[in-house]
């Protein structure tokens, strides 16, 4: 891996500015609980960033609510808790206005948009299954495979813990590749507001040595007409012509894929 250390430290201390308020209809209160503040990672999950909003809003809500499982909506749109906040974020919001405002819910779970995710295992089981897909495909399966089951929880404690070094020092065996060959195939997910994530196969350079680049596919990938729309990357409008593999070694999120936002024009 071409590592640019600084380039994945930013990545890693992106942070994100939101307000939770609890829903009107969860509190038994006269008036509205003081609504709370965080910053939260661009690279974690909003499960694993919980524990103290859900006990904040414990004292304002029925007692036979207090064992459903809460869930957050962004301007009445259900967030998909295996998303990474930073997507989430990205196609949601964008900072047009920050903080975030978000609602959190403890009723009405909406079982047709969302998945339950009843514990902390789930979010990890989610994570390591994307970890090895994303393996898979850059090199077969191989390095996940050889890893210790040690070296699995130092990856998932790592980003449970924010700890940089902690999470870098396992995952840099991932990002391993020869110069000239780069990965096998790209792992990446296309993420659109209102649809299906799109996720396909391409590899990093064509047959005769050339760099894919960005802009090759989006042109292969997505509908054509779409010229003004805004593709997002971490949080920023990347150049379309970067390599996907210098993108990939230094964009990914944890789970070792390359997540990109399309954000369609308005009007």
């Amino acid at each position: 891996m071409a590592e640019d250390r600084e380039i994945l430290r930013e990545v890693w201390d992106g942070r994100v500015p939101v307000c939770i308020q609890l829903a009107s209809e969860d509190h038994n209160t006269l008036s509205a609980p003081d609504p709370y503040y965080l910053m939260v990672p661009r690279l974690s999950y909003f499960p694993l960033l919980m524990d103290k909003v859900r006990k904040h809003f414990l004292r304002f809500i029925s007692p036979d609510l207090h064992e459903e499982e809460m869930w957050l909506e962004s301007d009445g749109m259900p967030l998909k808790w295996h998303y990474p906040v930073g997507v989430l974020f990205d196609l949601h919001c964008g900072g047009s206005s920050l903080p975030w405002a978000l609602t959190a819910h403890f009723s009405h779970f909406p079982e047709q948009d969302l998945i339950r995710c009843p514990s902390r295992e789930v979010v990890e089981s989610h994570f390591m299954s994307s970890v090895k897909e994303a393996d898979g495909l850059k090199h077969r399966g191989q390095i996940i495979t050889n890893m210790q089951s040690k070296d699995h929880k130092q990856l998932w404690m790592g980003l449970c813990n924010d700890k940089f070094d902690q999470f870098w020092a396992i995952n840099c065996k991932l990002m391993e590749c020869l110069p000239e060959e780069g990965f096998k195939f790209i792992p990446f997910r296309i993420h659109f507001p209102c649809q299906p994530s799109l996720q396909r196969l391409i590899k990093p350079q064509t047959d005769d040595g050339r760099k894919v680049t960005l802009e090759e596919l989006l042109q292969e990938f997505l509908p054509r007409g779409n010229e003004g729309d805004r593709v997002v990357i971490q949080g920023i409008e990347v150049p379309r012509d970067t390599p996907l593999q210098w993108m990939s070694e230094h964009l990914s999120h944890p789970d070792n894929f390359l997540h990109i936002c399309h954000i369609p024009t308005q009007g």
